[in-house]
């Protein structure tokens, strides 16, 4: 599988096909809530956490671990739970995002990115 970044929006189709290449019915993404992107199509969140701080200098307190289901809509479309999530230090001790503001803030960033 390829890890792509995405800066800019793509198709909803586009992750569907992902989706189909890789898992079937599911994309891992890390989304970056401060620079507004995300990285999609990894095998594990990690790989992907890793290329954006790599290759665009995100920094670890930004970036969420989320799975998304391109043939669901509404709250089933994404699935906040990654191990990349457990961040004791910033007051996240689960695999979800427990601040609410944070959750927001990466379905605003997701809602920007995939579109219809």
């Amino acid at each position: 599988m390829n890890t792509i970044i995405v800066k800019q929006p793509m198709k909803k189709e586009a992750l569907q096909k992902l989706a189909k290449e890789g898992f079937g019915d599911v994309v891992k993404a890390v989304v970056d809530v401060k620079q507004g992107i995300m990285a999609i199509g990894g095998e594990l969140h990690a790989d992907e956490e890793t290329l954006l701080t790599e290759n665009e200098h995100s920094d670890r307190k930004d970036t969420w671990g989320v799975n998304l289901y391109p043939g669901k809509s509404g709250e089933d479309f994404i699935e906040f739970d990654s191990m990349i999530n457990l961040k004791p230090a910033l007051g996240n001790r689960s695999r979800g995002v427990d601040d609410a503001n944070i959750r927001e803030a990466i379905k605003k960033v997701v809602e920007t990115l995939i579109v219809e």
